[in-house]
């Protein structure tokens, strides 16, 4: 990997992308550090430091921009606003009509489609800044800090307006660096900051782990975590990987004196064909009750029920709740993103067949069974790979929204994965070995 690494970077045209990038993500980071006006960063930055690791319910989001949630920077927002606006949209595109029409319509209908995505994308970020501001000054955000309700010491309409006009902004800059990214770097850009993002709270999150350990001062828990999480990456790998393999054959046809078709090619299905969607959807789900608890004034039965069930991750309840709602949401993402009778449709009018199965109707229930088949252990390794770290990782003091957990693996190695293979596949262009031999 490191002998294809230098090969990259001595081929002129893809060092220029893997700088370019590397430019992009520098950029990103530095942005994840400025504040935004009107917050007291002395008492964000206490608040802060009490929190240490019990992040609460913003855990995720704060986990998904890199920090810079509870820090209420400029790039406080991240690209979380964007990855809502995209899997809204998806699933739009299988209720509207219109939508659908563009998905078909090739490369003119998807660019609309990803022009309607900036603009949501733009009206959920001044929702949510307009709701991370409002938190911010109720002091919710970080609940028991001593401190909490300094962050926004001027309470003023104008004030207020500001600081979410420069979260939105923030916003639609980690957008387009992201398509910059896409056009001119490596990778799918929202993807590798997503990545980024990720990975910037390991050195942190690993040493609080160090730090709380007892045995050896803490380098015994810290050695521990460190190999349960190369584990967990070699069998996220080798799941992600796999795939079941529907043969097809097209029939040869003759057209004028030439012969087309009469090849062979198979349909890939992955085992987790929904990837790592059905886990943010659940986790979404469940701190919907939670916030709902909050923000809540009364003290009634139902607040408290919540506080005592819904909110710790190592409840038995939330942890019953958690695995369900990711094996239901795997089977909706499936089900609404891959169109059996499409792809029949599609195979049928291109000549193609599956060997022993007749074109048509009986070809789409024939996909339909297979992609049942698989989608079940798909959503059950979906389900153990986001609850089996967090419950291992207890013991040593981890929050429930760990760097190792279940969400944070599936997306660096997914993201890591297609990366790879973009960067082998221009080296193989160039009859290069790749990463992957």
């Amino acid at each position: 990997m490191l002998t294809a690494f230098a090969r990259a970077f001595r081929t002129p045209d893809l060092r220029k992308k893997l700088l370019f990038t590397l430019a992009i993500i520098v950029v990103y980071r530095v942005g994840t550090h400025i504040p935004i006006p009107g917050v007291d960063y002395k008492s964000v930055q206490e608040c802060v430091d009490q929190a240490s690791g019990n992040q609460g319910l913003f855990g995720l989001v704060n986990m998904f921009s890199g920090g810079a949630l509870l820090q209420i920077t400029v790039f406080a927002l991240g690209i979380m606003p964007y990855i809502t606006a995209s899997i809204i949209l998806q699933l739009l595109t299988v209720v509207i009509p219109r939508l659908e029409a563009l998905k078909k319509e090739g490369q003119a209908g998807t660019a609309k489609i990803t022009q309607y995505t900036r603009y949501l994308t733009v009206a959920l970020a001044i929702l949510q800044g307009t709701g991370l501001v409002a938190t911010a000054r109720s002091g919710a955000l970080f609940s028991g800090c001593t401190v909490a309700n300094q962050i926004v010491p001027d309470r003023a309409i104008f004030s207020t307006i500001t600081m979410v006009i420069c979260m939105t902004a923030g916003t639609a800059v980690v957008m387009w660096l992201g398509e910059l990214i896409t056009d001119r770097g490596i990778g799918n850009g929202m993807s590798i900051l997503m990545f980024i993002s990720i990975a910037a709270t390991f050195p942190s999150a690993l040493w609080a782990i160090k730090k709380q350990g007892t045995l050896a001062g803490g380098w015994i828990e810290f050695g521990t975590v460190i190999l349960v999480g190369l584990v967990m990456v070699g069998l996220v790998v080798f799941v992600e990987q796999a795939q079941r393999r529907i043969p097809v054959q097209y029939a040869k046809r003759m057209i004028g004196r030439r012969s087309y078709g009469g090849t062979s090619t198979y349909i890939p299905l992955k085992v987790n064909q929904a990837g790592v969607i059905p886990v943010i959807f659940a986790s979404s789900l469940l701190y919907i009750p939670a916030l709902i608890a909050q923000f809540s004034k009364n003290d009634s039965g139902w607040k408290r029920w919540i506080e005592q069930n819904l909110v710790k991750g190592d409840h038995p309840i939330y942890i019953t709740l958690y695995f369900l709602l990711i094996v239901f949401f795997a089977f909706f993402y499936v089900a609404i993103s891959f169109n059996p009778e499409e792809v029949a449709d599609n195979m049928k009018k291109y000549g193609g067949f599956i060997p022993g199965i007749r074109a048509g109707r009986p070809t789409a229930e024939y996909l339909s069974y297979v992609l049942n088949r698989i989608t079940w252990p798909g959503s059950l390794y979906l389900g153990l790979i986001a609850l089996v770290p967090t419950m291992a990782l207890v013991g040593f003091g981890a929050s429930q929204n760990f760097p190792f957990g279940g969400t944070s693996i599936l997306i660096i190695v997914g993201v890591g994965l297609e990366t790879v293979k973009q960067i082998e596949s221009q080296l193989q262009q160039r009859n290069y070995e790749g990463f992957l031999r």
